[in-house]
């Protein structure tokens, strides 16, 4: 039986994109999150990796314009409510889903979403 990181690493061979993650940004890798989430002491799992998906997409998606931190945490809330919306993601990445989200999913973050005298804000 597979686990779940070799799940989500398996198709981790660097050729061509990862079907899983079809928005994922050039260069990105399953490898390079789980790495970028060891830097932050966090250990991924199915829910992180759903999280990272949707903010992929979303940069996919509006990749045109720059990124609306508002309209991003609202439609991250909107897609995760079945989990409990944002508070979900605020548990999944206490860094702030948008701002530890985006570096581990390989994102630039909107601007706004960090504090440099705070911290992360969203």
């Amino acid at each position: 039986m597979t686990s779940l990181m070799d799940a989500i690493t398996g198709a981790d061979s660097g050729a061509g994109r990862d079907p899983r993650f079809p928005h994922a940004p050039e260069g990105w890798t399953p490898t390079a999150a789980l790495e970028a989430a060891r830097t932050e002491s966090l250990e991924l799992g199915a829910d992180h990796w759903e999280a990272l998906r949707a903010l992929q997409e979303y940069f996919a998606r509006h990749e045109a314009t720059a990124a609306n931190l508002r309209e991003l945490h609202d439609a991250l809330d909107e897609k995760f409510h079945h989990q409990g919306g944002i508070k979900h993601l605020y548990r999944l990445f206490p860094g702030g889903p948008v701002a530890q989200g985006c570096r581990i999913a390989g994102l630039k973050a909107p601007a706004g979403a960090t504090d440099k005298s705070f911290g992360s804000v969203a």
